[in-house]
């Protein structure tokens, strides 16, 4: 049957644009990321640095903090080499290979402020390269803190999402795509806002055009997160895939895309979060598995493990024409 029509609303759409995607690919990465490559930028251009390394992986992040303090105590150490081992008064290294590890070692000392007195520079050269040393350690020190503060105090959302939509059985005889999420932090989120919205191609006058429709949802907001929230767009007649079939949903590339929008009382700040499904992610006849059980105290545990959960159930498919 294909989608309904809908009247086309340019406020709907994401900013992505009309221009249709090739091979189904994600507009949302399904960890919010947007799937889009940037280019036309000078090598040496700085603009991304602080996003860069605000952003990154933790992993990745100690390994360049690592690997940024090895190199510069490294160029040091060849200068201490270069101005003679000799002026490093306290050394104690007879060999290339003692010499090495005393200036490396010494280097290490004076980028930290450190010092501990068994070692110091001698002559003018080796003292005016000690100094600069110094200073450039508080400096170094000094962004790496902040560094470390801004990825700690960045206030963001980590929201974990159901793995699959599903089709399932929704009010009286009727049927319902549906999501769930949950807040992975134990802070607190409030006045909670969702979005879910459909992408498809469609051929308008011979050309590929991506179009965007916001589904209507059982409920778009919740005052406060305290357990999981299953996300609901009921299959009815004025949704726009009612009688919208798997092949349909290939066929025409479609993708949905999940805007949360919340208040964190930890950062006393609003948080976003975002990700998205493709076609392929949509489980057709089931129904999700409880989430919480009560512990012998009667406290409510809520199982974080199981939120993709779910089991396979009957569905009338004449409801979904």
């Amino acid at each position: 049957m294909g989608f309904k029509k809908v009247k086309f609303n340019p406020e709907n759409d994401l900013g992505f644009g009309t221009q249709a995607v090739v091979k189904n690919q994600r507009l949302i990465n399904q960890d919010g990321s947007v799937n889009v490559k940037r280019k036309g930028l000078s090598f040496f251009d700085t603009s991304n640095n602080y996003h860069t390394l605000i952003t990154m992986r933790w992993t990745k992040f100690w390994l360049l903090v690592l690997s940024g303090y090895i190199i510069i105590n490294l160029l040091f150490t060849v200068v201490y080499l270069l101005l003679g081992a000799e002026h490093l008064a306290g050394s104690e290294g007879r060999t290339p290979v003692e010499h090495f590890f005393d200036a490396f070692f010494f280097s290490a000392q004076t980028i930290s402020t450190v010092g501990y007195g068994h070692m110091s520079p001698s002559g003018i050269a080796t003292n005016a390269v000690a100094a600069f040393e110094s200073m450039m350690g508080l400096l170094t020190f000094a962004l790496a803190t902040g560094l470390l503060y801004g990825r700690f105090s960045r206030p963001t959302a980590k929201i974990i999402y159901s793995k699959h939509l599903i089709v399932a059985p929704y009010g009286e005889n009727g049927l319902g795509l549906m999501f769930r999420l949950a807040n992975q932090r134990r802070s607190s989120l409030i006045d909670l806002q969702v979005e879910l919205n459909l992408s498809y191609v469609e051929e308008v006058d011979g050309k590929p055009v991506r179009r965007f429709v916001q589904l209507e949802l059982e409920r778009k907001r919740v005052s406060l997160l305290s357990l999981n929230w299953t996300v609901v767009h009921p299959l009815d007649e004025h949704s726009p895939l009612k009688g919208v079939t798997y092949e349909d949903m290939i066929k025409a590339q479609v993708n949905f895309t999940v805007l949360l929008k919340a208040f964190d009382d930890t950062f006393a700040q609003t948080v976003h979060s975002r990700t998205s499904y493709q076609s392929d992610e949509i489980v057709w006849g089931a129904k999700f598995s409880p989430v919480f059980e009560r512990d012998g105290e009667g406290q409510i545990v809520l199982d974080l493990s199981k939120i993709s959960a779910h089991e396979r159930v009957e569905i009338n498919q004449l409801l979904l024409v």
